[in-house]
């Protein structure tokens, strides 16, 4: 097991509009990244007018964590489904709270 290597799951770029985009990725590694304890490794951003607004990470020696605006809070990662389903409603509440009148 220590000689299998990370096997990416999902990399994709959404494009909401010529001023926002998601990017996720998402990778399947052979022992946890230090300061988590699962076997995956991801970033998940949301941009909006060359900003990232929202992302949620695991860099090593951080752990799990996510990012509003300049807020910056650990995270409690489940599975990738739980973690698409919390990016998705942060992506939400920002596009709602920061809304042109």
């Amino acid at each position: 097991m220590s000689n299998m290597k990370a096997a990416l799951i999902a990399r994709t770029r959404i494009v909401y509009s010529t001023h926002s985009f998601a990017e996720l990725v998402l990778w399947r590694v052979p022992t946890p990244v230090q300061g988590s304890a699962h076997e995956f490794k991801y970033r998940l951003v949301y941009v909006v007018d060359s900003v990232c607004v929202v992302r949620y990470d695991n860099e090593v020696g951080k752990g799990d964590h996510r990012h509003f605006g300049a807020i910056e809070n650990s995270y409690k990662f489940s599975t990738p489904e739980r973690l698409m389903v919390d990016f998705q409603k942060d992506m939400a509440r920002w596009n709602d709270e920061n809304r042109s009148s």
